[in-house]
């Protein structure tokens, strides 16, 4: 079990930036994936970005080109540096762990996945 705190959300205009951190703690292992996922209200909850121990990302098509993942090691850190937001990003954003073969695998398998945060939100207004 991995603990996960994330930061950093709040209200942005279309457009702009915010950057997410997450934090993790416990029993990290060397085949961990790391990545993020949303739920806006009403909507399933989605991949946006995942990063293997390779450090192969993958990125959901509707953020491609503006949302960057990156981690560092040695804080046990997962960044989400969101550019060029929408109103269509606003939801609630949760950081999750588990071991994985590949990035892609974890994107798409939220509901297999054993470590999560309490999420942080994200609003983005017109």
């Amino acid at each position: 079990q991995v603990d996960l705190v994330e930061s950093g959300g709040g209200s942005a205009q279309a457009g702009g930036s915010l950057r997410l951190s997450c934090v993790a703690s416990g029993s990290l292992y060397f085949n961990n994936c790391m990545g993020w996922f949303r739920q806006a209200p009403g909507k399933e909850r989605e991949g946006v970005a995942a990063i293997d121990s390779d450090g192969t990302i993958t990125y959901a098509e509707s953020v491609k080109g503006r949302f960057t993942v990156s981690q560092d090691n040695a804080k046990n850190t997962l960044y989400l540096q969101m550019d060029g937001l929408n109103v269509d990003d606003s939801a609630m954003y949760y950081c999750a762990a588990d071991t994985c073969i590949t990035s892609s695998w974890f994107i798409v398998h939220a509901d297999v996945l054993e470590s999560w945060g309490q999420g942080t939100l994200v609003t983005v207004s017109s």
